[in-house]
Order: structure tokens, then sequence, then C-alpha cells
């Protein structure tokens, strides 16, 4: 990406929604010029816009996974759960020995299914690690895209205008093709949106602010593996004693190495992913930065060898795969 790239997908990161007219006046350049090049960008697998539903909003857990299994059927186990839809990102760690994962069960009955059956009775698998995610740390230098879109719309418009009652605001099934194509294209016009829904123009654009004032969905910038720079990525766990866990947790999260941070349950009760440009790095962060952290009882440090699919997009060779085709059920609403 060139200096303007950069400066678009930076407007991008702050708000994913925002018009190409905006972006175009705050950078001194054509509107043309920016949705060309955001189209060239999202079309070479370098950036895509989606729209997520936040499990927590909903009363709902997302797992991290950890998959011991032989090296030889790492791969085999690992592109069986990037076909899953509730599997955001998969990747092979630790020597090709251990698949790592997300999951957001739609049922405790989907989760007891895979992690119970479905992943025990494979036979590259060893044994099973699931960890709960219980909180994420944002640092002050990253931008946490859900609150700070919910605040800054909410400021500057009022409350978001809808016609459903306050307890009303949950998922209904009307919801599901809505998501399901935002999910696909954050930046789809409600005009888009609407003749795919079968829903008015005005009645989409209501439902997606009431959705995001009530934190159930969230828009945010997918960037390629290709696209950040380091060579290097990492999986740390941290064992930490209880009285220091949201300390070290907040401090682990405003470190530059540190690309995602959370606390989880199990053994090891801090989780974060690590980003540098060489193993001397690595080495550099984990004996001077997380050296001085207090309550650090031990860690385990696994690089990632292949990231298969993040933020719900498959990726090849650093770059984000095309989403899927539309949904037959939203080529039958159309």
């Amino acid at each position: 990406m060139d200096g303007v790239d950069t400066q678009i997908v930076q407007a991008l990161q702050l708000d994913p929604r925002v018009s190409f007219n905006r972006v175009a006046a705050e950078l001194g350049v054509a509107e043309q010029t920016v949705a060309r090049r955001y189209r060239r960008l999202r079309r070479d697998g370098v950036v895509r816009v989606i729209g997520a539903v936040d499990s927590r909003a909903l009363g709902e857990n997302d797992w991290i996974i950890r998959v011991h299994c032989r090296p030889d059927g790492a791969r085999q186990v690992a592109e069986a759960l990037a076909r899953r839809d509730d599997a955001a990102w998969v990747s092979i760690a630790a020597a090709g020995a251990e698949v790592n994962f997300s999951l957001h069960p739609r049922t405790p009955q989907d989760r007891d299914d895979l992690l119970v059956q479905r992943l025990q009775r494979t036979a590259p698998v060893h044994d099973i690690a699931a960890a709960m995610i219980l909180h994420r740390f944002v640092g002050p230098t990253v931008v946490d895209w859900r609150g700070r879109q919910v605040a800054r719309k909410v400021a500057e418009n009022g409350p978001a205008p809808t016609d459903y009652a306050e307890s009303d605001l949950e998922l209904r099934d009307e919801d599901a093709l809505l998501l399901e194509l935002l999910a696909r294209d954050g930046r789809a016009g409600f005009s888009v949106l609407a003749r795919a829904t079968g829903m008015s123009i005005g009645r989409v654009a209501r439902r997606i602010a009431a959705l995001q004032a009530a934190g159930i969905l969230y828009f945010d910038l997918d960037l390629a593996p290709a696209a950040l720079g380091s060579s290097l990525s990492a999986f740390l766990w941290l064992r930490v004693a209880p009285a220091q866990l949201d300390a070290v947790g907040r401090a682990i999260a405003e470190h530059d190495e540190t690309a995602y941070a959370a606390a989880v349950t199990g053994p090891f009760n801090i989780f974060a992913v690590l980003t540098a440009d060489t193993a001397d790095d690595l080495y550099h962060y984990v004996t001077i930065k997380m050296a001085t952290l207090d309550g650090v009882h031990s860690f385990e440090l696994t690089p990632v060898l292949e990231r298969l699919k993040q933020a719900g997009s498959r990726t090849t060779a650093g770059r984000l795969n095309p989403p899927p085709p539309v949904p037959p059920r939203a080529a039958r609403r159309r």
C-alpha cells in the first residue's frame, strides 16, 4: 500500500462505513480516487469491511480452543474447522502440531457436539483445551471499534432512530439475512440491503442503527496478514496471579506488539496475539517488556505457522479470500 492507500485504511479503521466523499475531503483527493482504491484493495484481498455480532451483547460466550494433534493431520483438522461458520479464525501453530481457533457456538448443544463428540473422535486429535473469554483488554492506542463507533454516532446524532421498543432490541428472524449480507460486505449500501432483504430503505437504516446502539452489531476493518508488515505472529499464554490479572492484561494490551489480549478460563488466564518482525524481537519482548510485569508466574509462546481464517474470512498466502457467494435464501428474497 502506498501513502494514500494507508490513509484510506486508517480512515476506515476509525469509521468502517464512512462515506468516500468524506474521506476524499479529508485527504484532499477526488472521491472517485478513494472509491477506486478501496475497491482495488478489497478485490486484491488486502482489506475488507465486515459487519459482525458482538456475542457479549446477546449474553453469549466466545471460546478459544487449542487442539493438539499429529503434525500430519493438523491441516486436515484446520481445514475442516475453517469451513465452519462458528469459527471466526483458525491458525496452525506450534510446529504444525497444534490448531488454534475461536468458537462462537450458536447453542450449548453445538458447542458440545464439536468439542465433546466430533473433535474427540477425529483420528489426528490427541487432546483439546477450551478457554472461555472472560474479558477483552483494549489499550489506549488501539481503537475499540465497537465502543467508539456507537458512542460517536449517539453523540453526533442523538439516540438511534428506531421503530422498535427498547425492550425489543434483540435479534429477530428478519435480522439473519441482513447480518449475513453485512458480514460479506460491511459497506453495502442501504438500497442494496433493502433490495436483498425485502425491507424498505428506511427500515434497513433504522434497524442497523438500533442494533449498533444496542451494542449487538458493530463494523470492523479486516486487514490481510500480508499488509501488516510483520513477518512473525505468535500466541502468548500467561499464568497470572488473580490480584494482578487486570493490571497485567491492561499492560499487555498497551504493548505495540499486541494485536489482541483477553482474560480467559483455564490454567493460563491471559491469552494474547503478538506480531513482530524477527525472532529476536519476540525474544526482546519476552525478556524485557513482559519480564517487567508483576504477577506473571509462567508463560507459553507458540509461533503461528499459518492462518487459514481470520475475522470470518479464509486466507491464502496472507491475503483475504473473496467472500462466499450470496446464500440461496438471499437470492430467493431478491
